[in-house]
């Protein structure tokens, strides 16, 4: 077994030297990241498709492709990034230096998952390299090969002392939860996301969980049915269904559920023809123990399409499922499969209860053309996501964070959001040590008095913006300061002239 406290402390004295934090280091190491993926990404594909058994397009499109579009972004931008923020400041700071500057936690710890085990690694990977931190990834042992795959070449495209591959299981990944991490980044299920929680939570560590749940979609009458299959479809089958934003039910009026029924058979029928199982862009389900328990889901349920399956080739037909209720066992967990249970509300406001009542999702789906709904939908519900009219595809917009709430997770991350997950936003504030300044500054020394405790008061009072002040205000300030500074210097000189005098 490897000494998880060697490759701690290791990661540990490299962040010490303070070579990650440079802006030319860190452009480096992603650039040298680029490198890998470009270099091997037929191989990192073929080795996904190895232990998940998803179709190429998939692993290229949903990974490979799409790290390599991160890596870019994070190298088109990661200067502005590092750049300190000079927010809006008040006027009893006009004259004072006041920045947010974003500096690294110290050592990461990222936990891959195996659905998508190259970008769900990566990803997070290269925010925290973008932060400045060192990094210990510990990727699925459920997904070996691209474990395997990334132990080999990691080390050899980037800075080993500073970026560390631990394999392993559960054993390796107690050890690790047993070290002091600066930050813990962790995708996978809810039930482990509460042992990463409590781990960190012995040494205070801030962490980021990407979790799961059961995702709902709300289809009603003013919904195109056949577009509305296509996208629902979509967001079930891709992966066989193994994806933690995978709309994982759906709400709709008994009418709607018909149509969309036959619209979703029409659907299945065009992509994967006649004989689902003999074709290529289908996937398959991970390994035996997550077949058995996605096809013990079906006992006793109304099918109404598809339902067939082969553990020997680890297959299961894409599935609906009709008439459920609410306390069917493929209600009471995360289905992570091609299976779509559909149940029946009268309204947008009774799927809103329904909705509301249990623990909040990390995707909301909502299929409307109606803005009241859609409104409706946005101010009465909490989720990590909402996507209106389609499923899965918010995961690929880096200009909004990606992430759960409540049961579905904690933080979020994606395009500049990874390199603020990483980040921690050290406010600054920098006063010029002079005598003239402490004029304004007296007021706050003793001995006190009830003019200097008004004077305070009337200064430091919060008073509503007025519209289209923000910038004349900014001149007001730069003007007062270079006032201020020609009137300290004439009135210096004036006392030095006197002094010689």
């Amino acid at each position: 077994m490897t000494n998880i406290s060697e490759v701690v402390a290791s990661a540990r004295d490299a962040f010490n030297s303070g070579v990650t934090k440079s802006y030319e280091f860190r452009l480096g190491q992603i650039k040298a990241l680029l490198k890998l993926v470009e270099e091997n990404d037929k191989l990192l594909a073929e080795t996904i498709m190895k232990d998940v058994r998803k179709p190429k397009f998939e692993a290229v499109i949903f990974e490979v492709n799409y790290v390599k579009n991160d890596l870019r972004n994070v190298i088109f931008n990661l200067k502005d990034w590092m750049e300190p923020e000079k927010p809006d400041k008040s006027l009893t700071f006009a004259m004072d230096t006041v920045l947010i500057q974003p500096e690294p936690y110290g050592v990461a710890l990222i936990i891959g998952a195996w659905n998508y085990p190259i970008q769900l690694c990566l990803a997070p990977f290269l925010g925290a390299i973008a932060a400045g931190n060192t990094v210990i990834l510990k990727p699925s042992e459920i997904a070996p090969h691209t474990a395997n795959l990334l132990a080999e070449l990691i080390p050899k495209y980037l800075d080993p002392k500073c970026y560390q591959v631990v394999k392993g299981g559960i054993p390796e990944t107690t050890k690790l939860l047993e070290e002091r991490f600066d930050y813990i980044f962790y995708t996978g299920s809810c039930a482990v996301g509460k042992i990463i929680h409590q781990a960190a939570s012995k040494n205070l560590t801030p962490i980021t969980l990407e979790l799961g749940g059961k995702s709902p979609v709300y289809i009603d009458s003013t919904a195109d049915l056949d577009l509305t299959a296509a996208r629902i479809m979509f967001g079930r089958l891709a992966n066989a269904g193994q994806s933690c934003i995978a709309p994982d039910y759906v709400l709709c009026t008994k009418e709607i559920e018909a149509k969309f029924i036959e619209a979703c058979k029409r659907c299945i029928k065009k992509w994967y023809g006649d004989n689902i199982k003999a074709n290529v862009d289908y996937g398959r389900i991970v390994n035996r123990h997550h077949f058995q328990r996605i096809v013990k889901l079906l006992e006793g349920a109304k099918i109404a399409v598809g339902g067939s399956h082969d553990i020997n080739d680890l297959y299961i037909e894409p599935t609906i499922l009709r008439d459920v209720k609410p306390s069917d066992p493929v209600m009471q967990q995360e289905i992570f499969g091609p299976i779509l249970p559909i149940l029946n509300v009268s309204n947008a406001a009774e799927a809103i209860t329904f909705i509301n009542e249990r623990e909040k999702p990390l995707a909301l789906y909502l299929f409307s053309t109606n803005k009241k709904i859609q409104d409706l939908f946005l101010k009465n519900t909490s989720s990590g996501n909402l996507l209106v009219n389609d499923t899965m595809i918010h995961f690929s917009c880096d200009t909004i964070p990606f992430g759960g709430v409540g049961n579905s997770g904690m933080g979020g991350y994606h395009g500049k959001f990874s390199f603020d997950a990483f980040s921690h936003m050290k406010g600054t504030l920098i006063k010029k040590l002079d005598k003239l300044g402490e004029y304004a500054n007296a007021a706050r020394y003793p001995p006190f008095s009830e003019g200097k405790m008004s004077f305070i008061v009337n200064a430091t009072k919060k008073r509503p913006p007025i519209p289209g002040m923000k910038y004349v205000s900014r001149i007001f300030i730069f003007g007062l300061g270079v006032a201020t500074t020609l009137v300290g210097k004439c009135l210096m000189k004036f006392l030095e002239n006197r002094k010689d005098n």
